[in-house]
């Protein structure tokens, strides 16, 4: 999780898992996101590796940096199923997506774009200061 006042670049590399780029459209105050995991089981430690604890606490940096949350915007990448799984299993990128997707509309912040499952990995750069984030698709094995 990364957040700044000031203009920054963060880059991150993504499969299955999801970032949820923020920026205050009026304060060019942004921040990002990498979680692995939907939601917190409550039963270990509330980590921002799962997508709920992830996008609130992100929230609640940028509104301590002088963000408000009426003036956030979202960007969500990543969510691939980037390896072949033969017994079916959970389909973990997906759920990721749904968590960001599900979050933000309860908490009133609009997507204005995203870029979410496929087979391929993702390479994303995101200028905080912009909210402009630059991708482009890291091809899985599952492509071969």
């Amino acid at each position: 999780m990364f957040a700044s006042a000031q203009p920054a670049e963060v880059t991150t590399i993504l499969g299955s898992c999801v970032a949820v780029c923020f920026w205050d459209r009026y304060l060019g105050i942004g921040g990002i996101n990498h979680y692995m995991l939907p939601t917190w089981n409550g039963m270990e430690l509330a980590s921002p590796k799962y997508g709920n604890i992830a996008i609130e606490r992100l929230i609640e940096r940028l509104e301590q940096l002088g963000a408000q949350k009426k003036n956030l915007v979202a960007k969500v990448f990543g969510g691939g199923e980037v390896i072949s799984v033969s017994s079916g299993i959970m389909h973990i990128g997906e759920r990721n997506v749904m968590v960001a997707e599900q979050l933000l509309a309860e908490l009133g912040i609009p997507i204005m774009s995203r870029s979410t499952g496929g087979h391929n990995g993702r390479k994303i750069i995101y200028n905080t200061h912009t909210g402009e984030v630059l991708q482009c698709f890291i091809k899985s094995n599952m492509n071969k």
